[in-house]
């Protein structure tokens, strides 16, 4: 059970899910949040957030379905996490940048 859900030819909307979500939470950490420190860590977590979109895109199927309607809410949710994820990579840089100018 644990090899077919760590196994990338299979399809998971869990480790879809979970790649998402701890990528989410991995970057808040690493750019420690409230003081938006600058790091390039941070693109590791960007990586691994795609990695889980791709996997709940995989997921898709051609009929509309419930199934269907609930992975469309997932890849919106893998959208706004990448979204956050982004931002707490540019930010700094944006802030340095508008600063130095």
């Amino acid at each position: 059970m644990i090899y077919r859900f760590l196994n990338p030819h299979y399809r998971s909307l869990l480790r879809g899910a979970l790649l998402v979500l701890l990528s989410l939470g991995a970057a808040v950490l690493l750019s420690d949040f409230p003081r938006n420190r600058a790091t390039l860590w941070l693109i590791l977590p960007c990586f691994t957030a795609i990695a889980g979109t791709i996997d709940h895109i995989r997921c898709m199927r051609t009929r509309w379905s419930f199934y269907h309607g609930g992975v469309l809410l997932l890849i919106y949710m893998d959208l706004m996490a990448l979204g956050m994820i982004l931002f707490l990579f540019l930010y700094p840089y944006a802030l340095w940048i508008t600063r130095s100018a």
